[in-house]
């Protein structure tokens, strides 16, 4: 698992590049509040039910949470289910809006 920070990760979002962006939160968190990520929750990840990410098994995979707890389970989950390449996007939601909600 690697890791990101929230600039890191907004300055390839700005870019424009491809980014495959999961939020392992629960609907009720991502109805509240989210950065246009696909919502894919934490307990889907370790009932391994994760079809719809079997196609990016080879892609880098950004994980997010409320605060990179839940994000750094499911990268892990994920690794040990074959994904090659996940990467935990420190401090999650709560580090985003500090930086870029004001």
């Amino acid at each position: 698992m690697n890791t990101i920070t929230v600039e890191e990760l907004k300055k390839k979002i700005d870019s424009g590049e491809p980014v495959h962006l999961i939020d392992v939160r629960e609907p009720a968190e991502y109805e509240e509040y989210n950065i246009g990520a696909r919502l894919i929750p934490l307990g889907k990840i370790q009932n391994m039910e994760i079809d719809e990410l079997e196609p990016l098994k080879e892609e880098e995979l950004f994980i997010h949470c409320r605060s990179g707890k839940r994000s750094a389970m499911a990268c892990q989950l994920l690794e040990s289910m074959g994904f090659k390449n996940t990467v935990n996007v420190e401090g999650g939601v709560l580090a985003w809006q500090e930086a870029f909600d004001h």
